[in-house]
């Protein structure tokens, strides 16, 4: 995985310039329109985005040891303000509270970013870790906008490239749903290449391919399908035709990752 937190805050960067294009193109009618995600319109989404960028902007002293971190006490009033917006103002201070907290990041000296540690349900999580968790957010809700208009979207490569990575350790054990009976299968992407073996047993889990797995069947996808795969975005009306393999395997997959 990328060790280096400017690398992920650089694509961070550009995650935020396609998602100021994309909504720049859209009409108010637009913005009121259902987004990818069942409950929210495309303004929601950004509104999501724009209050997850407030509560991080603001526990950003805390993560540089200067301050005490947000309590959920306080994250409602944050969620409440962004709820009773109009559609058009979600989307333009959604546009630029993410800017503001971009900015914050990039300004960030070395010293600091090496010093960045927040606590996250029992993990502790390093200036990589801290801004792995927002890409993921803001990649994945870009692509919920993104594909309002176009079917064929894709979350973004550099984006994608770096957060394949977040998926067997990260994402599989988190969001995994195990199913009813014991399931493995082996998945292997492309751009970048990975090879992985997941298991659905108590839990889910993945790890690396070892080669002597036993026979299991394999699917092949890009890995920018796998990172939409784990977040429940992987529809057979949105897997692209180079995802191969068996479709009852690949349904599987999606009752394991059903999304949030």
């Amino acid at each position: 995985m990328e060790s280096d937190p400017r690398v992920w805050i650089a694509t961070l960067r550009r995650s935020q310039q396609r998602l100021s294009g994309l909504v720049a193109a859209l009409t108010p009618e637009q913005l009121r329109a259902q987004s990818y995600c069942t409950d929210w319109s495309v303004a929601q989404v950004l509104s999501h985005l724009g209050s997850g960028a407030e509560t991080a902007l603001i526990g950003l002293p805390a993560a540089l040891g200067e301050g005490e971190p947000l309590s959920r006490e306080a994250r409602g009033p944050i969620w409440d303000k962004w709820n009773a917006k109009n559609p058009d103002d979600q989307a333009a201070d959604a546009l630029a509270v993410n800017e503001q907290y971009i900015t914050a990041l990039e300004q960030l000296s070395d010293d600091q970013l090496a010093s960045m540690k927040m606590e996250f349900f029992g993990r502790s999580l390093d200036a990589v870790g801290i801004v792995r968790l927002r890409l993921g957010e803001h990649a994945l809700h870009t692509w919920d906008v993104a594909v309002y208009r176009d079917p064929a979207a894709t979350v973004s490569a550099d984006a994608a490239a770096l957060l394949v990575d977040n998926v067997p350790g990260f994402l599989a054990p988190r969001l995994g749903k195990a199913l009813a009976e014991p399931f493995a299968v082996r998945i292997t992407t492309f751009s970048p290449d990975r090879d992985y073996l997941l298991s659905s047993g108590e839990s889910v889990s993945m790890a690396d391919w070892s080669g002597d797995d036993g026979a299991v069947p394999q699917v092949r996808m890009p890995a920018e399908s796998l990172v939409r795969l784990a977040y429940g975005r992987l529809d057979p009306a949105h897997t692209p035709a180079d995802v191969s393999g068996d479709p009852a395997v690949l349904e599987k997959l999606r009752e394991i990752f059903p999304g949030f």
